[in-house]
C-alpha cells in the first residue's frame, strides 16, 4: 500500500496510509505566488500552454518558513544519510515531518530537471527546433545551475510514433526530439553525496506529438522482460521504446538511456573500485513516466550492477509524474528495489491520470471487474497542496514545485477570492483543454479518456 505525506499551509504535515489521494478542501488552498514569467511546462493545455516555458520564478507566498523539528536533522549531512534519501528504507521517518535534507536534496534534483526546459529549443523555424540550444559542456552553467556539480555526458533524445495533424513544424512520426540528459557527479560533488551519483534528468510533455502519444491511455504489456503481467501506458511505452524514421545509430529513447547509464557505471566502478554509486532518474509530467519505466527496465536487466556485480540502488524522483501502469508494475518494482518517491501536487490534474476510474482506490464490483487492468501509482507519495489562482497552469509548473518544496508550504487565498474566480478558473482551463482537443484529428485520440482529463482539471481545483 502506497503512503504520502501532504505539505499542507503554513507547514503543516500529515502522513496517510492510504493508496487514494487525499481528497483536498477549499479552505485548505496554498497559493504559489504569481509568476512574471510562464509557467514551465504545460498542465491540460493547447499549444500555447506546450512547450519549455522559462522555468517559472514562482515561489510560495507569505510561507511561514517552520523549525520545529530542524535540531535533529541540521547537523546531518547527506553523505551519511543518502542511502536514506535516496529512499533504501522508504523514506520512513522522514516525510512527517519533512526532513531538511531530504527538502533540500529533492529540490535539487526538480531543478536538475528544470535545466532541460530552459536550454530547449522550442522555435519552430529554428535549424535547432526541439534540440538542446548549447554544448554538453556548457549547459548546465546556461540553465543556470552552473554549481550543480554534475558533467553531462550524453544528450536523450525520444521519437513518439504517432501522427498528429499540423505538419512538419509540429513534430510528428520520426521526428526526434531532445528530451534530456545523463550526467555524473564530479569528484567534489561526490565527496559531498557520499557517493557517485549517475544522474538522468527527463523534462516532460511539449510537442503536439508528444501530448498525442500521453493520450495513448491503454494498457499493455511493458514487453520489456518476460513477465507478461506488468502492462504500462500505451503512449509512454510507444515514447520509450520507437526509434526514429529514417534509420540511423541513434536508437530509441530506451536504447539511449540503457547504454549510457549502463557505461557510467561500469567505467567509474572500474576506475574506482571502492566507491559508492547511485543512479538517480528524476523527470517530471511525461519525463517521471520515461524515469519509471527506465528504472524498471535497468533493474530488471540487471544494468545496475558496477564490475564486481555489486548492485547500484535506483531511485526515481517524480515531478508531477501521472500514473505509469498497473499493480504488478509496482510489484515488481518492489522486488527489484526500485525505489520512488512521487512528488504530487493535489491540484494536479496529470497526477490523476490515466486510470480516472479504474485505479488504486477503485473498490466494490469494479474492482473485481477491472482485475489487472487498473492504473496504480508505484511508490512512496509526498503531496504538496499550492495553487495561484492569477495562473491556473502552475498546478502543473515544475518551477512551482520546486518553490513549494523549498518553502515548505505556502500562504491560503481568501475564501472570497476563491469564491470570486470559482467558475472563471474552471472556465480557463476547460477552454484550454478543449482547444488542444478540438484542434487535432479525432482519430488520433482516446476521447474519453481527454474528456476525462478536463474534468480531472476542474475537479482537481476543489471548483466542484
Amino acid at each position: 500500500m502506497a503512503s504520502s505525506a501532504l505539505i499542507q499551509p503554513r507547514c503543516t504535515l500529515h502522513q496517510i496510509r492510504s493508496p487514494g489521494r487525499p481528497e483536498p478542501s477549499r479552505a485548505s488552498f496554498a497559493a504559489a505566488a504569481a509568476a512574471n514569467e510562464p509557467a514551465t511546462s504545460p498542465c491540460i493545455s493547447a499549444r500555447a500552454w506546450a512547450g519549455a516555458r522559462a522555468s517559472s520564478s514562482a515561489s510560495v507566498a507569505s510561507a511561514a518558513r517552520t523549525t520545529t523539528s530542524a535540531p535533529r536533522s541540521r547537523t546531518a549531512s547527506v553523505a551519511h544519510m543518502w542511502r536514506q534519501v535516496q529512499g533504501s528504507n522508504d523514506w520512513d521517518g522522514l516525510l512527517q515531518p519533512l526532513h531538511p535534507v531530504v527538502r533540500d536534496e529533492v529540490a535539487r534534483y526538480g531543478e536538475l530537471v528544470g535545466a532541460c526546459y530552459k536550454v530547449l529549443d522550442v522555435d519552430p523555424s529554428s535549424a535547432r527546433y526541439m534540440c538542446c540550444n548549447h554544448a554538453k559542456e556548457r549547459v548546465l552553467e546556461e540553465a543556470g545551475v552552473a554549481g550543480a556539480g554534475y558533467e553531462v555526458t550524453r544528450y536523450i533524445y525520444a521519437t513518439p510514433d504517432v501522427a498528429v495533424a499540423g505538419g512538419p513544424s509540429t513534430s510528428g512520426r520520426g521526428r526526434a526530439s531532445w528530451v534530456g540528459y545523463v550526467a555524473v557527479s564530479t569528484d567534489e560533488m561526490t565527496r559531498r553525496l557520499g557517493r557517485r551519483d549517475v544522474l538522468v534528468s527527463l523534462r516532460g510533455t511539449v510537442t503536439q506529438a508528444e501530448w498525442a502519444a500521453n493520450l495513448m491511455s491503454a494498457l499493455e504489456p511493458a514487453r520489456l522482460d518476460a513477465r507478461p503481467d506488468v502492462k504500462v501506458e500505451a503512449g509512454f511505452l510507444n515514447l520509450y521504446t520507437s526509434s526514429p524514421g529514417g534509420g540511423g545509430g541513434m536508437g530509441s529513447c530506451r536504447d539511449q538511456l540503457l547504454r549510457e547509464v549502463s557505461r557510467v557505471i561500469k567505467s567509474f566502478s572500474k576506475d574506482r573500485p571502492r566507491e559508492d554509486m547511485s543512479v538517480t532518474l528524476a523527470g517530471h509530467s511525461m519525463g517521471s513516466a520515461l524515469a519509471m519505466l527506465l528504472g524498471y527496465d535497468l533493474s530488471q536487466l540487471g544494468l545496475n550492477r558496477d564490475v564486481s556485480g555489486r548492485r547500484v540502488p535506483v531511485t526515481v524522483f517524480s515531478f508531477g509524474g501521472p500514473r505509469v501502469g498497473n499493480a504488478a508494475l509496482g510489484d515488481r518494482c518492489d522486488e527489484l528495489g526500485v525505489k520512488v518517491l512521487r512528488v504530487a501536487n493535489v491540484r494536479d490534474p496529470v497526477t490523476m491520470l490515466p486510470g480516472a476510474i479504474f485505479n488504486e482506490g477503485t473498490r466494490g464490483f469494479l474492482n473485481s471487474w477491472a482485475a489487472g487492468d487498473r492504473y496504480t501509482h508505484v511508490g512512496v507519495e509526498l503531496a504538496l497542496d499550492f495553487l495561484s489562482l492569477r495562473d491556473l497552469g502552475s498546478v502543473h509548473d515544475l518551477g512551482a514545485y520546486v518553490s513549494s518544496i523549498k518553502a515548505e508550504g505556502g500562504g491560503k487565498v481568501s475564501k472570497s477570492d476563491n469564491a470570486a474566480t470559482d467558475s472563471r478558473g474552471a472556465a480557463v482551463l476547460a477552454k484550454k483543454a478543449m482547444q488542444f482537443v478540438g484542434s487535432q484529428r479525432a482519430a488520433a485520440f482516446a476521447w474519453p479518456e481527454a474528456v476525462l482529463g478536463i474534468g480531472g482539471v476542474v475537479q482537481s481545483l476543489g471548483l466542484i
